[in-house]
């Protein structure tokens, strides 16, 4: 007998969750009927499969043919405490790892296997068998949120707001107090030297060395509480991307220790220029409150939310997305002056932003397109 409820085809399709792979070359989507894989730019559909049942969680192994995947949606392909290695060449599944809780986050490498669970971070050889290597503790992690680099992870610490860094070969961990209230998001730069985080305030980003756990700068996106998206650092580890609930993409310059230690050794050169001090002026008087004289974004851009909400318990995600709600201003950047923007949901939609300099010597952020990914060919 067949209890599956009668779905509304005027809905269309619906993506669970997006996610870009590690050089932002393509993305995947998790679908209630399967999964594909997206080029980034432009935005081409790769590969698509048909489970007739949800994938909720989906990460791509940089270009290659494997992918994490997690059951999700109303018809789950997979229990959703079970993690698939799926080799799409061989169109099965060669890797299974099963936990006493649903898996809320995969990150891949060439050499490791991670999954995020609400309380836990657990740590393969990605090898047939999967051979464990450590398991870590955190505080409630419900985003899943994980950083993977070549030679450092980074993920929330046992107390809010914490950030624990291991340093993969030897397993050594530093507890870098970033935030005060729980984490929202993070990013490790490609050179895997600057950690980037959010907390659910919404208002400061706050930028780390990896080598010392010294803060290194402080971001302001705003005077108001917003809930952060993502953060995204440029393929050259100089700039940063924020996107948030105000459907604003900010773009910063990010000082790299590298530069930070050669001003140091050079006394005798000037002070650096302060191009996104947004007051200008007022951020040089004593005693005035502190946002007169943060640093802001150099060029910002509205990107497209959406307004939509799972209609009903039918599209309701269950892991993969923020607390039920669709994934939006995922930040994927392909080159320095090039971001991509996409969101899951009923709206799955791709936007291109471009950073130019106008005609004045400042810096610009222009979309220069968009698609609805759900209908590309």
């Amino acid at each position: 007998m067949n209890t599956r409820q009668v779905i509304d085809e005027s809905v269309g399709p619906y993506s669970l969750s997006t996610t870009f792979n590690n050089d932002s070359s393509c993305f995947s989507v998790g679908l209630e009927t399967g999964f594909c894989v997206f080029n980034s730019d432009p935005c081409e559909l790769k590969v698509s499969r048909d489970f007739n049942a949800g994938i909720g969680v989906v990460e791509m192994l940089g270009q290659s043919n494997y992918l994490a995947i997690v059951g999700g949606g109303r018809q789950p392909k997979f229990a959703q405490n079970k993690l698939v290695i799926w080799d799409d060449a061989k169109q099965k599944a060669v890797i299974t790892l099963e936990f006493r809780t649903s898996v809320l986050g995969v990150r891949l490498s060439k050499s490791r296997i991670v999954v995020v669970l609400l309380n836990s971070i657990h740590i393969f050889a990605f090898s047939v068998p999967p051979q464990k290597q450590s398991v870590f503790e955190t505080t409630d992690n419900l985003l899943g949120l994980a950083c993977l680099g070549k030679k450092l992870l980074a993920f929330p610490g046992r107390s809010p707001g914490q950030v624990q860094l291991v340093e993969l070969e030897t397993g050594n961990v530093s507890i870098i107090p970033a935030h005060s209230t729980p984490l929202r998001a993070m990013a490790l730069s490609p050179d895997g030297e600057i950690l980037a985080t959010a907390s659910e305030s919404g208002t400061l980003i706050r930028v780390f060395s990896t080598s010392n756990c010294t803060k290194i700068e402080e971001l302001r996106r705003g005077v108001d509480h917003a809930v952060i998206f993502s953060l995204g650092i440029s393929p050259s580890n100089n700039l940063l991307a924020v996107t948030s609930d105000k459907s604003t993409l900010h773009i910063f310059d990010l000082p790299h220790p590298r530069n930070l230690a050669r001003r140091s050794q050079s006394p005798s050169s000037p002070p650096e220029e302060i191009t996104n001090q947004k007051w200008g002026i007022l951020g040089r008087i004593p005693l005035l409150p502190r946002v007169f004289s943060d640093v802001y974004s150099f060029a910002s851009a509205p990107f497209e939310i959406g307004d939509e909400a799972p209609p009903g318990s039918l599209y309701m995600p269950s892991i993969g997305t923020a607390f039920g709600r669709p994934q939006k201003g995922v930040i994927g950047w392909t080159d320095d002056q090039t971001i991509l923007v996409i969101g899951s949901g009923r709206d799955g939609r791709w936007e291109k932003f471009v950073i130019r300099e106008g005609n004045d010597g400042k810096r610009y952020c222009f979309r220069d397109g968009w698609k609805r990914y759900l209908g590309a060919g």
